[in-house]
């Protein structure tokens, strides 16, 4: 019988986040599969944890992962941790997670911190619906492509960014959104320095103009925002009823059919068009 993959979230900054179901996996697992095995080491000293450490990570994934599936299927029990936040989510760990599918082995999440979710809820912008789109490519060409694909996305936009690329991903935002797109900065999440600034992409381009960015970001920034139809009175209404019967079509089912798209009331549209046809 195969062991089982368990995908521990780890803390973003403040240990104090790390819970006792993370704990006591971490302390159970006959080993740990770790982003880094420095920074892991810390964590597992703090909380007196003392299990074999391996290392998982994006220049090693394909053959540390086949190494940690071997054993999975002997039958031993892995912790998958990452630097700070949830593995698996813009992280190679989904690597892993499907090769356990693949071969039957059985992933459980521990939950716990993911920086993207914590900057939406605290954003003050829409939290029913959003994309997370992860750190832009440093490849310009790229870039473009990326932006331009989300040109017309409406629900709330999610990315990573390090402090030295900051500037340029601003400058590239404002120049494919607009200056007036609201957008929050979250810097340093539930950190000593956390900080999050709402503001505009041009405001927020002016600010880091005049000052250094400190410590790793989230952006969150809002969609596009529907595009208002214009208003249709309703003697246009009308004379689209009348244009549409013209074409054949019946006055009942002309008169939804304009209802539809203008918004107009179907009674007081087909009062007017009655009237306008006896004109």
């Amino acid at each position: 019988m195969s062991g089982k993959l368990y995908l521990v979230a780890t803390p973003i900054g403040n240990l104090g986040d790390f819970s006792p179901r993370a704990v006591e996996t971490l302390a159970s697992v006959d080993f740990i599969a770790a982003e880094d095995t420095r920074v892991s080491v810390k964590l597992l000293n703090h909380f007196e944890i003392k299990r074999p450490l391996v290392s998982y990570h994006e220049h090693n994934h394909v053959t540390a992962g086949r190494a940690v599936l071997a054993r999975l299927m002997a039958g031993e029990n892995c912790a998958l941790v990452t630097d700070a936040g949830t593995p698996a989510v813009s992280d190679p760990g989904e690597d892993l997670v499907r090769l356990c599918a693949e071969n039957g082995v059985e992933v459980l999440a521990v939950p716990g911190c993911c920086a993207a979710v914590n900057a939406l809820a605290v954003s003050g912008l829409p939290t029913g619906r959003f994309t997370f789109e992860g750190f832009l490519s440093t490849n310009k060409k790229e870039r473009r492509e990326h932006l331009t694909s989300l040109a017309g996305e409406r629900r709330t936009m999610i990315f990573h960014e390090a402090p030295h690329k900051l500037r340029t991903t601003l400058d590239d935002l404002c120049a494919a959104f607009g200056p007036e797109r609201r957008i929050a900065l979250c810097r340093e999440l539930t950190k000593l320095h956390e900080e999050t600034m709402r503001t505009t992409l041009g405001g927020a381009v002016d600010y880091y103009r005049e000052n250094a960015p400190r410590g790793e970001y989230v952006l969150v920034l809002a969609g596009r925002e529907p595009e208002q139809a214009a208003e249709v009175t309703l003697e246009e209404g009308a004379r689209q009823v009348l244009a549409l019967k013209a074409q054949g079509a019946k006055t009942k089912d002309a008169v939804r059919q304009v209802a539809d798209a203008t918004g107009l009331g179907r009674n007081e549209l087909y009062a007017a068009a009655v009237a306008a046809e006896r004109e």
